[in-house]
């Protein structure tokens, strides 16, 4: 443990963690609780779901053992990993690109800030698809991120590296961004809870923006609980842990879009879930949201590459002022972010389009939302968070193979995160029940604009079902 007192921060590789494998975890002090971290992800190093440690974690950890009683945060002593595309002062923020790996903010972002005034502390910067650009987490750069039950899987992305380092139980809960779906993707396909908040629920300084209509920071935990615990600091509310009352509930459930031909497994743990659910006495209403996906199509691609045209470079003028946009769209290492970015820069979408999107279909999305909750007077929208489970790592780039059909990868991921990140409301995915070393399947709620308290406590009261 020497080791950490003396680096400002170390680049994960085989002969630290092997240092690390030394540490016992006793679970009691805020220490113990690091050092179990630690341990932890000396054991998986082949995942590739952390990109650096922290070298003062030990410090930070024993100033916490040293408050009273009355000084210590909700959070307190919980080891956290923080995906690397927000900033955590004196950690790289290398956004899982080649050329900012030199780059150390000098102040954390304020949800990082938050989480740590309450006590937690930053074990580890967690890996990600380059720049936040993808849901695979196949990063060129630091590795491609490894399913957490599937080893020869994609963990999904964005935000794979803290879903996986969550899965395995390197830590109990971590922060990941979400733009259409990077939360709660890896969350489905790895088997823990993944949460996109209302948007501007929380402070949004200090990540590394690729859309300002649709970014968000977002929780990741093994439990409900733990989400609720984040949620509730970073948006400075009080916390609430009280299960809703399943008996009250009215659950809609749009068949035509968000159920269409689904993997066979998805769909069946899905009708497993939904007469579990009716038998709790939950009332599901089978209804569609009109002519959802046309409109989303036309929301979701104008705004995020006419968004990263503007917010990229201007990231990179204050991180790497030297740098011009052409010399880091050449350094980018995954060609699928590349090729992205690169549309971005160009200009392929006109301000004619971007405005459009932004201030005719967006709205639109979100009144369809608004009217489908209030007309059918639901509570939240259950679908499958994916309609497919994850696929190999090696040949998965461009298509994956979907019930016989070679399709996008991109697009076949996000279909059903996506309308929920364009209209900017709360969604939580949540894990299904699966048999031993089966692919991990999540469900997802979606909750009307600013319901986030409501939908947590949904959330938990289902979480408490299926773990009866």
């Amino acid at each position: 443990m020497a080791l950490f007192k003396l680096l400002r921060f170390t680049v994960v590789g085989p002969l630290l963690l092997v240092a690390l494998l030394g540490c016992q975890s006793r679970d009691h002090t805020a220490v113990e609780r690091v050092e179990q971290a630690l341990s932890r992800a000396a054991h998986y190093p082949g995942h590739n779901a952390l990109i650096s440690l922290n070298g003062h974690v030990l410090d930070e950890a024993a100033r916490l053992d040293g408050q009273t009683a009355e000084q210590r945060g909700v959070l307190w002593g919980m080891p956290l990993v923080v995906k690397d595309n927000i900033a955590v002062a004196g950690m790289p923020m290398t956004g899982g690109t080649p050329t900012l790996a030199n780059h150390i903010p000098e102040r954390d972002a304020t949800v990082v800030a938050q989480l740590r005034a309450a006590g937690a502390v930053v074990v580890a910067k967690s890996n990600l698809h380059e720049l936040a650009y993808g849901i695979t987490s196949n990063n060129y750069r630091f590795g491609a991120v490894h399913n957490a039950h599937q080893f020869d899987h994609f963990a999904g992305g964005s935000s794979g590296g803290t879903a996986v380092a969550v899965a395995l139980g390197i830590v109990e809960a971590g922060l990941g961004t979400d733009t259409g779906g990077s939360t709660r993707i890896p969350a489905a396909l790895n088997g823990i809870v993944g949460y996109r908040p209302t948007l501007n629920r929380y402070a949004s300084d200090g990540l590394l923006t690729i859309s300002s209509s649709r970014d968000t920071a977002g929780p990741m935990a093994n439990t409900v609980t733990n989400i609720i615990r984040l949620d509730a600091v970073m948006a400075g509310e009080q916390a609430n842990f009280e299960p809703a009352e399943l008996k009250t509930l009215r659950l809609g459930v749009p068949r035509g879009y968000f159920y269409d031909d689904l993997e066979p497994a998805v769909a069946e743990a899905m009708e497993q879930l939904q007469e579990r659910l009716r038998n709790a006495g939950v009332e599901l209403v089978y209804a569609d949201i009109p002519e959802l996906g046309a409109l989303n199509d036309r929301v979701g691609f104008p705004l995020v590459l006419y968004e990263t045209a503007q917010l990229l470079p201007e990231f990179l003028s204050a991180a790497l002022p030297e740098l011009t946009a052409q010399e880091f769209l050449s350094s980018i290492s995954s060609p699928d972010v590349s090729a992205a970015v690169g549309a971005a820069f160009s200009g392929a979408i006109t301000d004619a389009v971007y405005h459009s999107a932004r201030q005719q279909l967006r709205p639109q999305l979100q009144q369809r939302y608004a009217s489908y909750f209030a007309t059918h007077r639901l509570d939240a929208v259950l679908v499958p968070t994916t309609p497919l489970t994850a696929r190999p790592i090696v040949g998965s780039e461009q298509t994956v193979n979907w019930n016989g059909a070679d399709k996008p990868t991109f697009q076949s991921y996000i279909r059903n995160t996506d309308p929920s990140s364009n209209a900017g409301i709360p969604s939580l995915s949540l894990p299904l029940p699966v048999p031993q070393g089966a692919a991990q399947i999540g469900a997802m709620l979606d909750g009307p604009a600013g319901s986030d308290e409501r939908l947590l406590q949904i959330g938990l009261a289902i979480e408490v079902l299926l773990s009866e």
